[in-house]
């Protein structure tokens, strides 16, 4: 099991990024993945989920902002991120969740927003 986060980088607030989230794991289609962030000093806070339905939740800070996706096919977890603040300034981490209740974490991205 890997899964393998990328996408970040430094923008510009307003600015938007797109992250990925690779997973090389068994039964990609009926695990359910999240995206969670940690800033410096800060404990780790959820940010989006998505279920093998499809369905999503939103932490209330990224709610109309960023929209979680995935694409079975490619067994790819997306966080489209618009709008960005300085305060979504974070590493953020794919987390993915077997349906028989395995956990993995990914190794984390770097999102800095600028002001």
């Amino acid at each position: 099991v890997q899964l393998q986060a990328s996408g970040g980088g430094l923008v510009q607030a307003g600015g938007s990024l797109r992250l990925s989230c690779a997973a090389s794991v068994r039964s990609f289609s009926s695990a359910g993945f999240a995206w969670y962030r940690q800033a410096p000093g800060k404990e780790r806070e959820f940010v989006a989920r998505i279920s093998r339905g499809h369905s999503r939740d939103y932490a209330d800070s990224a709610e109309g902002r960023f929209t979680i996706s995935r694409d079975n096919a490619k067994n790819t977890v997306y966080l489209q991120m618009n709008s960005l603040k300085p305060e979504d300034t974070a590493t953020y981490y794919c987390k993915y969740t077997a349906h028989w209740g395995q956990i993995m974490w990914g190794q984390g991205t770097l999102v800095t927003v600028s002001s």
